[in-house]
């Protein structure tokens, strides 16, 4: 396709008539748009609560387990030296 044909092609596309677009576009962007805001809102607030939520479950199973703490011997030494 040379140039002259392009340019052809190009004013024929610009010349058609535009697509009719819905009256109503707007108001059903910005419906969508506030709908999805609000999930997000939503699950980012859901996200920062089940992280809390495993951290307090985290500290309460670290305050009452100790696993930093060695386990008491299950069996004695042995007495020498009486």
């Amino acid at each position: 396709m040379n140039r002259l044909e392009r340019e052809a092609a190009v004013r024929r596309i610009m010349e058609r008539a535009a697509p009719p677009v819905p009256p109503d576009l707007c108001a059903q962007a910005l419906r969508r748009g506030a709908r999805v805001l609000r999930r997000r809102v939503l699950a980012r607030r859901a996200g920062w609560l089940l992280l809390l939520a495993a951290a307090v479950a985290f500290t309460v199973w670290a305050l009452t387990a100790r696993p930093w703490v060695e386990p008491p011997s299950r069996t004695t030494p042995p007495l020498t030296g009486w």
